[in-house]
């Protein structure tokens, strides 16, 4: 029996990836993938034949091969990258949401920022033509969680929507909440707050915690800077 309207409701979180891993059925130029959390395996197997049997033009759809390290499965989903990917995921996204009562956030590549779904988000930071895949998937390692943590101490992190965990052997988890990320130039030119003298141990700590990172505060702001980028936070 197929799946009706509410099925998965609270079983699929409403952050979804695109790009974010790479395709197994073909080159990542001329492929889109977008991956979906879900919570327990049943509703994952549930969610992947939904994908196969509903839409001739999604080339595979599978599950992880077990949970992921924040407690959810992952469901996969490739399609081809062409003029007609936005409508593609459109499509997708409004039948997801039929079977789970949510409307979705995707972040693209592993960007920090999420972005409701809409066809003008959609076309603005997805990578629909294969030509351009190259030149535009740099300019987004920019703004890569992976690339910005890369140098960093800590063992693993997990990013949802507005809220980042990053979690280190022996050490207690840090949690923040996401404010902005974007050039150096442009956080510190918008940045209101009197630098914070007070909390310079904190500092420190965040510093020992991370690595060889600039960090600053400004009021309830940590400023976390690397490679000309700027991770604005406040700690939780």
């Amino acid at each position: 029996m197929g799946l009706k309207k509410d099925d998965l409701q609270d079983l699929v979180k409403r952050e979804i990836e695109i790009d974010t891993y790479s395709s197994k059925m073909g080159e990542d130029k001329n492929i889109i993938t977008l991956s979906f959390s879900v919570k327990d395996e049943d509703p994952s197997d549930d969610l992947v034949r939904f994908l196969e049997s509903g839409y001739d033009f999604v080339l595979d759809a599978a599950k992880s091969s077990g949970e992921q390290n924040d407690g959810y499965y992952r469901v996969f989903v490739e399609m081809p990258r062409n003029e007609t990917s936005v409508q593609h995921i459109l499509e997708i996204l409004n039948g997801v949401e039929n079977l789970t009562g949510e409307k979705f956030k995707f972040r693209y590549y592993k960007n920090f920022k999420y972005h409701d779904v809409s066809e003008e988000n959609l076309t603005t930071y997805v990578v629909t033509d294969p030509d351009q895949y190259g030149i535009k998937r740099k300019v987004a390692e920019n703004q890569n969680a992976d690339n910005f943590f890369k140098k960093s101490f800590i063992d693993s992190y997990i990013l949802s929507e507005n809220l980042l965990i990053l979690n280190k052997k022996y050490c207690d988890p840090l949690y923040f909440n996401i404010i902005d990320f974007d050039t150096q130039r442009n956080v510190h030119a918008n940045i209101n707050e009197s630098y914070n003298y007070n909390d310079f141990g904190e500092v420190i700590y965040l510093v020992k915690y991370l690595g060889d990172y600039d960090i600053t505060k400004y009021g309830n702001k940590i400023i976390i800077e690397n490679n000309g980028y700027c991770l604005v936070t406040e700690r939780l």
